[in-house]
């Protein structure tokens, strides 16, 4: 095949298949061999694995990925890129093109019906996950993968380098937010380097990242209210936990039964706990509500 990272390359498919990039899909082609390699490399790719592409485009990091050996699942949206991807890797059975909305698709099945070569029955194979998100549907995505059933080893995504800050953010910075605690709750993450937008045909305006996410074997324990809770923690900034525990619909002596449980004063703001007290804290208010 042709390298399909190459900007000229991609150009010229994009006209002989009559395709222009969707603003509303956030297309951003990745059109660079050092990044396509370092994402690879990242997702710690090795012959026979299995992996989840979500958002494959004109398949320049599905070449790379089945280069190191992959199986790849590519998962597209987008009716006209399948049909040109289904083209370009026509004669690579190691490549599945599936036409499927990832954000609404239950992934675990999907990969059960492809993945384990529709055995019946089968269940999910280990895999990872590779994938060039939309911003626009980031924050959503990441946390649909990470609450499927999927078995996942690691998950290597590009970002916009804002989202991506936000990921590692530590308590107490301007970055960190529900999306910090939805996220570092279910994953350890790392970044893995910073791309420019020159590497993409078109160029974004912005600056993206290499993220790689470790699904946690085992999660903190946290109560039924713990999204609820941080929910109401961030929503509006610099709110108090009291004031927080009070959006919630707690009554005043019961907020206060909760913070001495919690042990966590209540002046303290939501962006000041670590995932960890709201665990604690999402377990405390559980126990009130019996």
């Amino acid at each position: 095949m042709e390298p399909l990272h190459s900007p000229a390359v991609i150009q010229r498919l994009l006209k002989e298949y009559g395709l222009r990039p969707s603003k509303a899909l956030g297309q951003n082609f990745l059109a660079d061999q050092n990044i396509v390699r370092r994402v690879v490399q990242a997702a710690a790719v090795h012959r026979g694995d299995l992996v989840l592409e979500i958002g494959p485009g004109l398949g320049s990091l599905t070449q790379g990925l089945l280069e190191a050996g992959a199986r790849v699942v590519a998962v597209e949206k987008d009716a006209r890129l399948v049909e040109a991807l289904g083209e370009l890797f026509r004669d690579q059975p190691q490549v599945t093109v599936v036409h499927a909305d990832a954000l609404k698709t239950d992934l675990g099945e999907l990969l059960r019906a492809h993945g384990a070569g529709g055995t019946q029955g089968a269940a999910a194979p280990v895999c990872k996950v590779a994938a060039n998100l939309p911003y626009s549907i980031t924050s959503p995505l990441l946390v649909h993968i990470l609450e499927s059933d999927l078995p996942v080893e690691r998950i290597v995504v590009m970002v916009q380098r804002e989202v991506a800050e936000r990921l590692v953010a530590p308590p107490g910075t301007k970055e960190y937010g529900a999306l910090t605690v939805a996220v570092q709750y279910r994953a350890r993450v790392e970044l893995a380097g910073r791309v420019p937008p020159a590497v993409f045909v078109p160029a974004p305006t912005v600056w993206s990242e290499i993220v790689v996410l470790f699904p946690r074997e085992e999660r903190l324990a946290v109560g039924r209210s713990f999204a609820g809770l941080v929910k109401a923690a961030f929503g509006q900034r610099r709110k108090t936990l009291r004031n927080a525990l009070k959006a919630m619909g707690l009554a005043a002596g019961t907020i206060e039964e909760v913070l001495a449980e919690a042990g966590l004063d209540g002046q303290r703001r939501g962006e000041t706990l670590s995932v960890e007290e709201f665990a604690v804290l999402s377990r405390a208010v559980d126990a009130a509500r019996m």
